[in-house]
């Protein structure tokens, strides 16, 4: 096998990883103790949840038959070795921007929320982990490519949970803990008109949570920056089932 085939080969091994990632691999940041709070959604809500959910996989069934196509028309072209190079670096550089592994930048929103805190305590509004797994959802359904809370890239493998007054974010056992804490500054490229309208229209996010006195605040931008994510993407228990 010549180097040229050798590219293409790996090229196409990319791809395909690349859409079984996106297809398997959902965004679940929420934990044992938001559970309960998840069963009493209103039943309006779950099929929201869930027609969202179907389209969302739509869309990755539609890339991954598109994927497919490429990789037949690869296999058929006679492409020199100049031409595989350069297919490997853009697919290469896609996957890391699918990913998260790619510093980017764009139009879109940013998202501040506070703590606001009362002289009585049950008056006080304090943002909670499961307020802003509610926030990345509506902007993922809403078009979000990138999103990021207090600068830590929000990736497929992303999860967030509550430590006293703290948030922990994308911690990955004992070799990887960060905290965050009020203000969360959250960043969503995106169309930056429709981001802005989904949270703010009424029953939207942030009409809701002003509804219920927390500090909230959205600005559209014209260019919003966010880095890339630091952690480990590597897999430990999907595999390959191999064909029959």
């Amino acid at each position: 096998m010549n180097k040229s085939k050798i590219i293409m080969a790996v090229t196409i091994g990319i791809m395909s990883f690349m859409m079984i990632y996106v297809m398997l691999i959902q965004i679940n940041i929420v934990n044992d103790d938001d559970r309960e709070e998840l069963e009493v959604m209103r039943d309006t809500e779950l099929r929201e949840l869930l027609a969202s959910y179907k389209e969302k996989y739509e869309d990755a069934d539609k890339q991954l038959v598109d994927t497919r196509a490429k990789i037949e028309e690869y296999k058929k072209d006679d492409k020199s070795e100049e031409d595989a190079v350069a297919l490997l670096e853009e697919e290469v550089n896609q996957a890391n921007m699918l990913l998260g592994k790619t510093n980017v930048k764009g139009e879109g929103i940013v998202i501040t929320m506070d703590d606001n805190i009362r002289y009585d305590e049950q008056e006080s509004r304090i943002v909670e982990s499961l307020d802003l797994v509610y926030l990345i959802n509506e902007l993922k359904f809403a078009g979000a490519e990138a999103i990021s809370i207090n600068d830590q890239r929000i990736v497929s493998t992303s999860n967030l949970f509550n430590i006293n007054n703290l948030i922990n974010i994308n911690t990955q056992g004992t070799q990887r803990t960060i905290r965050i804490a009020a203000p969360y500054v959250i960043k969503a490229i995106g169309d930056k008109k429709n981001l802005e309208a989904a949270l703010t229209i009424k029953g939207g996010f942030i009409y809701n949570y002003l509804l219920d006195d927390y500090i909230v605040n959205v600005e559209a931008e014209d260019e919003i920056f966010i880095n890339k994510y630091e952690g480990d993407l590597s897999l430990n228990y999907v595999k390959k089932k191999e064909a029959k």
